[in-house]
């Protein structure tokens, strides 16, 4: 039938909510069977790539942590040899 008679046998409003009908569940049909995987996948994606940034960032806390130990017991050295230095330098002064 044409749209024409269609129209004519059942009215604008009739034939309008047929075609969204149509337009509604071909929408649907994209989405479920195109796009829903796709997600599945980005979200699979997206969960690797946080751990990996949590991993990440978890790696960046101990290498700190290290950093900060290494400069700890760099500052230590330079507080002992100037310690020794001054000791000497006041054991001379003395003697």
């Amino acid at each position: 039938m044409e749209i024409v008679q269609l129209v004519n046998q059942y009215g604008l409003p009739i034939v309008v909510a047929g075609g969204m009908g149509y337009f509604i569940y071909f929408i649907w049909k994209y989405v479920t069977t195109e796009i829903k995987p796709k997600l599945g996948e980005a979200t699979t994606v997206l969960i690797a790539l946080i751990d990996r940034i949590r991993m990440l960032d978890n790696d960046l806390i101990r290498l700190d942590q290290k950093l900060n130990i290494f400069i700890e017991m760099d500052e230590e050295l330079q507080k002992r040899k100037r310690e020794e230095h001054d000791f000497k330098e006041h054991k001379n002064k003395t003697n």
